[in-house]
């Protein structure tokens, strides 16, 4: 697999050979929608909390006797249907949301989302992008050349989660440059996730060669991860075949 590589002023520079086992995997919609809504989960914080009758202060007597008054038996003022009293059911901040996501299902899905991303000519590769200092000015003009490209058009008009600048390394300049552009957000190839790769519409990848060996190598912890999983079963097999053989004998 090959995709061409621009400079930021948009120019068509070279190639970049792209691996079949990050770019090139089919669409699984069951497999992202669960990883997606997960991290979603994980990201959850919960806010809003209301008393329960323990939590309320006061009613610790009883409001009245428990007969000869005429009116219903009471035995706190912090029962739920008394004004001022605790909340039934209400939202607690104690609840917990998260799920757990399996490592290779989480690198699955990134490789998924990345392998749909480049057919719909989504992602953008450029050899560097060069900041002496930071400077929006600078950043907004690397943006319009990048808009130039075909089928990025929407680069420089779209509102809300345009594109997602992934560096091949940390470089402080770059970041602070984009910082002031609410639609465009900037991170390391390293820490490259799902749901922020699926939150933005385009994804530019500066640095490739760099960002590259970072996907290859968490291909290569999907292998080994497959790898393991395959021999755990084979030996899970065997144990259960020694088992039978020798209920058998008996």
């Amino acid at each position: 697999m090959e995709s061409k590589i621009y400079n930021q002023e948009g120019k068509e520079t070279g190639k970049i050979t792209l691996p079949e086992s990050v770019f090139d995997l089919p669409w699984n919609n069951n497999l992202v929608h669960q990883v997606v809504v997960s991290m979603q989960a994980n990201a959850r914080k919960m806010i809003a909390h209301s008393k329960d009758r323990s939590d309320v202060r006061g009613g610790g007597r009883k409001p009245w006797k428990q007969k000869g008054t005429g009116q219903a038996r009471h035995g706190s003022s912090r029962s739920p249907i008394w004004r001022g009293g605790g909340i039934t059911f209400g939202p607690r901040n104690d609840k917990d949301y998260s799920k757990k996501i399996n490592k290779k299902m989480k690198i699955k899905t990134l490789f998924t989302i990345l392998s749909q991303k480049l057919k719909d000519n989504e992602i953008i590769f450029i050899d560097r992008l060069i900041f002496t200092e930071p400077k929006t000015s600078e950043a907004k003009k690397i943006i319009s050349s990048l808009s130039n490209i075909a089928g990025f058009e929407k680069l420089a008009t779209k509102r809300k989660n345009a594109a997602l600048f992934s560096l091949g390394e940390k470089d402080r300049d770059t970041e602070k440059s984009f910082r002031n552009f609410s639609n465009m957000s900037v991170n390391e190839a390293r820490n490259m996730e799902p749901l922020e790769v699926l939150t933005y519409k385009y994804l530019i990848i500066s640095d490739p060669d760099n960002a590259i060996k970072f996907l290859e190598n968490k291909s290569d912890k999907l292998n080994k991860i497959n790898k393991l999983n395959k021999e755990a079963n084979k030996s899970d097999k065997l144990k259960k075949k020694k088992i039978g053989k020798i209920k058998k004998d008996k």
